[in-house]
């Protein structure tokens, strides 16, 4: 058994069964977690999530309002809507030539809104 040191160690090596228990019982399985992390992938992008919050804050954009509010090129927004649209993140809703994007629903909103609050509680000055 290897001895573990330092600030994120035990200082009491044991374990509790019951707190053991309760993680492990209601834990995501291997294809919910793949689906979790691959939601994060995409908004660890910086582009990504610009593209996100633009569309948080105005509903609904084309591709060159995309462009335009986020300061990136029109190819660089489509590749990103591309993934963003396969992964269930966003939806489009075509106009004559023009497809307008939106963010899918609620739970994505949610997620962005929490995210944001996260990142700023205390002055995001925590580790």
């Amino acid at each position: 058994m290897s001895t573990v040191t330092g600030l994120d160690a035990c200082a009491t090596p044991c374990v509790h069964p019951e707190k053991v228990a309760l993680a492990t019982d209601n834990a995501p399985g291997a294809d919910e977690l793949a689906r979790v992390t691959s939601v994060f992938k995409l908004l660890g992008d910086p582009t990504r999530a610009r593209l996100l919050y633009a569309l948080l804050e105005a509903g609904e954009l084309c591709v060159c309002d995309l462009a335009a509010a986020t300061g990136t090129a029109e190819t660089t927004v489509s590749q990103a809507l591309r993934l963003l649209r396969a992964s269930g993140v966003v939806t489009g809703r075509r106009e004559g030539r023009n497809i307008f994007y939106r963010l899918s629903d609620a739970h994505v909103r949610l997620l962005l809104d929490v995210t944001r609050e996260h990142a700023l509680h205390d002055g995001g000055t925590r580790p």
